[in-house]
């Protein structure tokens, strides 16, 4: 892959990892641990806290797999990686990478 469109994708996952770090700081508040009053609070709205706190800790899990994602995929843009496939070698399709610049497998390898 050429230096300039490779440097776009690293703009890219630079500005992804912002915004996952804005999220993250965002969520912080709902993955607290849920305290509620048990006398003036009934037991669906305890549910719901408990659900809410769930959701959020399954979004920061997430976050975290997508913040390794994008940290390899700077990393293969260093050492002049980015863009092989893991399986074949094969260069993978910018359409492919355009969509997520993550992946690490060509579309035959990822079928396969």
């Amino acid at each position: 892959m050429d230096a300039p469109v490779a440097e776009g994708f690293r703009r890219r996952l630079l500005t992804m990892r912002a915004d996952l770090d804005a999220a993250a700081e965002a969520s912080r508040e709902a993955t607290r641990t849920v305290v509620l009053d048990q006398a003036s609070v009934g037991r669906l709205s305890r549910i719901d806290a408990l659900q809410g706190q769930q959701m959020a800790l399954e979004g920061v899990r997430r976050r975290e797999q997508m913040l390794v994602r994008i940290e390899a995929a700077l990393k293969r843009i260093e050492t002049e990686t980015f863009g092989d496939c893991f399986v074949c070698g094969e260069a993978i399709d910018a359409r492919r990478l355009s969509v997520d610049p993550t992946i690490t497998r060509c579309l035959r390898c990822a079928e396969a």
